[in-house]
């Protein structure tokens, strides 16, 4: 059969330049439709694939022009119709494998040809073990698309668009396409996935294959809980009490003391008491150092030897209730009582016992069964906190940071992360290990925490994983509507992308700086992209394709959509309270 007459056949090779191809198309597919084997395919889309067969090889390349001229070079006259298209080469195959990168060049005249089904299957591996079917690509609704689930954990990897692209409808997607079968079954049902959900909006998405953890917990949802005694001793320093060189030290001093005390009181634990630091994961009293601390600064002596404190009244005050010492106003001279304290930490001891009144606090400086008792024993430990997170039966845990407050975001998701990566690293040889069950850590609002600007635990232990994570089994997807305000060493480090529409000229430069420069045609195409639609490039994709995500069913989509201001704005007015508005204001609980 004549190669010309195949059903397949789109036009010739009419130029080569390094990595370019210039084809000029065969008028049989002037209408830019093509039906073969029953299933349409639109001729000539920029981001579509073609072929160009090489003996026993065929060369790959993507169309990132198309257009049309009335001149024909050859006789300088004018043509009826003569359409070009401009394709990148980005690979070949040898029989059924594909690789990326080309080995030869192909001639002038060769036949170029529409990419198939088939000859998409063997660029994807769809039937691979390890492929995951996110949706279907946007120039063939027949062919799915399906990423390297191994390469998208293992490498990092980022969901970005604009606001209104569908970001997190296509967030939800994706962890559906990874959880779930097509059919609705549960396909990785030992995944470990935490997303965390900075506006709530996930709980109701992923209702049947989450467990969901929050501050302020409604029906259904567990309570979240972070130890202050896991977290960042200088750092918990810092949001207790402010900056203050000598109190800081003091107070390290008596974490330490405290965590000696409670090796003390558990031999069980076979630890080395005087091996103990202060980032030693261990359980202390924050409510007694906060006395001592008062104590050491306020005291004054019943005599100069320092022996009896001069306690105004019999009033000792009550670590438990955060009733702080009263002592006698030391003499002037020798005359009693001696001066003990220094009297300079007021401030900001008061500070820290307002932070531990603050009842928007509990889950963090009063953590329930996390809390150690006054002869040092505590109902629950870390290893109860990640089975919480890890060991339940469902792959996704939520855990909605909503409720926060957002000035302590830093702290509290660095802490987190902190837990997390530490629970990997030194659980590399265990079973219940992230190098036995690997943990893909979704991080929404990426830009909030991650900027070039910021300084905190979260970048820290962001940029650590992001090196690392591979080591450990510890993998992460970032979510951000601002790529250019993330750290550039963070982004870079995602081997994956995913690009919704971006409408910003300096987004869209941070993320074709990440991308490939011979795909310029197909990143141009950014700001056009329908709403649910995106690039995929790099590791996780054999190709880079632009694919629609998997519609989720109604009751499936996250809780992120506008409000419907003329629907709203045209009903009968009617007067209404605002009691409970402000009464959710004031207890901080949005819910009641």
């Amino acid at each position: 059969m004549n190669s010309h007459s195949k059903p397949t056949y789109l036009g010739k090779v009419v130029s080569v330049s390094g990595s370019s191809v210039i084809i000029e198309l065969t008028p049989r597919v002037r209408s830019g439709l093509l039906m073969i084997e029953g299933k349409a395919h639109r001729i000539g889309q920029v981001g579509s694939f073609v072929r160009i067969p090489q003996g026993y090889n065929n060369l790959f390349g993507l169309i990132s022009e198309t257009n049309d001229t009335s001149i024909d070079i050859d006789s300088n006259e004018l043509s009826a119709e003569r359409r070009v298209v401009k394709v990148e080469l980005i690979g070949e195959s040898v029989g059924s494998d594909f690789e990326r990168g080309i080995s030869q060049y192909p001639a002038i005249y060769d036949e170029v040809h529409l990419v198939t089904e088939s000859d998409l299957k063997t660029i994807y591996g769809h039937n691979e073990v390890g492929q995951v079917n996110i949706g279907k690509l946007s120039t063939s609704d027949s062919i799915d698309v399906s990423i390297d689930l191994d390469k998208l954990v293992n490498r990092h990897s980022a969901v970005l668009g604009s606001t209104g692209s569908g970001k997190s409808t296509s967030v939800s997607s994706l962890l559906r396409a990874i959880v779930n079968t097509d059919e609705g079954g549960l396909q990785t049902p030992s995944a470990r996935i935490i997303l965390f959900d900075l506006h709530g909006e996930y709980s109701t998405a992923l209702e049947d294959v989450s467990e969901v953890f929050s501050v302020m917990p409604s029906n259904g949802e567990n309570a979240l809980i972070i130890p202050y005694w896991s977290v960042d001793p200088e750092r918990l320093i810092e949001f207790l009490c402010g900056h203050n060189e000598t109190l800081k030290n003091k107070f390290i001093e008596l974490i330490i003391t405290e965590k000696q005390n409670f090796v003390e009181n558990n031999k069980q634990l076979g630890l080395d008491k005087n091996k103990v630091t202060q980032y030693t994961p261990l359980p202390f009293n924050l409510r007694k150092i906060w006395f001592e601390l008062c104590f050491e600064d306020r005291v004054t002596w019943e005599e100069s030897e320092k022996v009896t404190p001069a306690y105004r009244d019999g009033e000792k005050g009550e670590y438990q209730n955060l009733i702080p010492p009263k002592f006698k106003s030391a003499g002037s001279g020798s005359k009693p009582p001696f001066k003990g304290g220094m009297n300079v930490w007021n401030k900001q001891l008061e500070l820290m016992r307002a932070r531990l009144l603050d009842s928007q606090y509990e889950f963090f400086l009063a953590p329930d069964k996390w809390c150690v008792s006054e002869d040092y024993v505590i109902d629950k430990d870390i290893s109860d906190l990640l089975y919480q997170w890890l060991g339940h039966n469902k792959p996704i845990t939520i855990l909605d940071l909503s409720l926060l407050p957002s000035e302590r975001l830093d702290l509290l998701l660095g802490s987190l992360l902190d837990i997390l990566f530490e629970s990997a690293l030194w659980g590399r040889n265990h079973l219940e290990g992230m190098k036995s069950y690997p943990l893909l850590l979704v991080m929404e609002e990426a830009h909030r925490y991650l900027s070039n600007e910021s300084n905190g635990l979260t970048k820290k232990m962001v940029r650590r994983i992001a090196k690392e994570g591979r080591k450990f089994g510890v993998g992460s997807m970032l979510v951000s509507q601002r790529p250019s305000e993330i750290d550039e060493t963070i982004l870079s480090q995602c081997g994956t992308l995913f690009s919704l529409r971006i409408s910003n000229a300096t987004d869209r430069s941070r993320v074709k700086a990440a991308m490939s420069d011979g795909l310029s045609g197909i990143i141009d195409s950014l700001p056009v992209l329908r709403t649910g639609e995106a690039i995929v490039t790099g590791e996780a994709a054999r190709l880079p394709m632009r694919f629609k995500f998997r519609l989720p069913r109604a009751d499936q989509y996250p809780n992120s959509s506008d409000p419907n201001v003329a629907e709203n704005w045209s009903k009968k007015w009617s007067s209404m309270s605002f009691d409970k508005l402000v009464q959710s204001w004031r207890t901080q609980n949005p819910k009641k």
